[in-house]
């Protein structure tokens, strides 16, 4: 897990396999000023029960059964972000979103990985959503 992620600063970290790392803060403005596409990599059951972000397209990168990886992620990628646009990939806690910006980076996308997540990190009960994250920081949610 990272928990380097502090910063709102606009430069990306970078990463091996795809463009790089970014904070929330970065991410929602990259997104809110059209550089980028949201796209929110949990499955319909965590967006449904934990929350979700309004606009960010939902694209599971492993789902059930089994969590085995989504067959229809790279013609839902390819249809989501438009050339010349960023992919900003989010998760719960920012390591499902590092494979899919690998994969989207292999099908020739500009793609991010936002650290922290949805979530952020776990705390010292190993409980999520009080460390960082999307949620936490309080960028644009909803539940249910």
């Amino acid at each position: 897990m990272r928990h380097d992620a502090g910063g709102g600063g606009a430069e990306p970290r970078a990463a091996q396999g795809y463009a790089g790392d970014v904070t929330p803060q970065t991410a929602y403005e990259w997104w809110k000023q059209g550089q980028a596409v949201l796209v929110d990599v949990r499955t319909d059951a965590e967006r449904e029960w934990v929350g979700f972000v309004p606009g960010a397209v939902p694209l599971a990168w492993k789902q059930w059964p089994g969590m085995a990886v989504n067959v229809a992620f790279d013609e839902g990628l390819k249809a989501a972000v438009p050339p010349g646009k960023k992919a900003l990939l989010m998760c719960r806690s920012g390591v499902r979103s590092i494979a899919a910006a690998k994969r989207a980076t292999e099908l020739g996308i500009e793609a991010y990985n936002i650290l922290e997540g949805f979530e952020g990190d776990p705390d010292e009960n190993a409980q999520r959503g009080k460390r960082g994250g999307w949620r936490l920081r309080g960028l644009p949610w909803r539940q249910g």
